[in-house]
C-alpha cells in the first residue's frame, strides 16, 4: 500500500473548492498525471457519478475507473479501481480565514497481486506526484 497525504491553502471559499473538486473530470488541469479524465454517464454529479481515468505514472499509462463514494459539505472521496490497484481519493476541505479553504488531499494505493512488489518505487513517485499536485492545484484553485 501507497499512502501520500499533503494539506496546503488555498485563496477561495470552501464551497468553490468543493464544487470544482466533486467534479473529478477537472483532473485533467490539477493532477499532473492525469492525461484524461471522462465523465461515465450525465446528469447531476452524486454519488456514484464515474469517471474513466487515463494517467501516466512511471512513464507507463494506466487506466482506472474512479467512482464519487463521498459527497460532504467539505469532504469528497473518490475510489478509482482496475486489476492491478485500489485509489482512494480522500479530501477535506475546511474554512481557513475569511476566504481561504485548507485542502486535506490524501491518496492510498492498494496495489493487487505482482503490482504490490513496485510498492517502494510507487511511494517515491506518489511523494512527487504529491509535491507537483499541490503545487498545480494551488494555481488552478487561485484562478476560479
Amino acid at each position: 500500500m501507497v499512502h501520500v497525504s499533503r494539506t496546503f491553502t488555498v485563496d477561495k471559499p470552501v464551497g468553490v473548492v468543493v464544487e470544482y473538486l466533486k467534479d473529478f473530470g477537472n483532473a485533467v488541469e490539477w493532477d499532473p498525471g492525469t492525461q484524461e479524465c471522462t465523465r461515465i454517464g450525465a446528469g447531476p454529479i452524486q454519488v456514484g457519478s464515474s469517471w474513466l481515468n487515463v494517467s501516466k505514472v512511471l512513464g507507463r499509462t494506466t487506466e482506472l475507473t474512479y467512482r464519487l463514494d463521498t459527497l460532504e459539505p467539505g469532504h469528497l472521496v473518490f475510489v478509482g479501481e482496475n486489476e492491478t490497484a485500489t485509489s482512494t481519493d480522500d479530501i477535506r476541505v475546511e474554512p481557513a480565514g475569511d476566504a481561504a479553504a485548507q485542502i486535506t488531499y490524501s491518496a492510498t494505493i492498494d496495489l493487487h497481486g505482482a503490482a504490490k512488489l513496485g510498492a517502494p518505487v510507487m511511494k517515491l513517485e506518489f511523494e512527487h506526484l504529491g509535491n507537483a499536485t499541490e503545487k498545480q492545484l494551488t494555481e488552478v484553485i487561485a484562478r476560479l
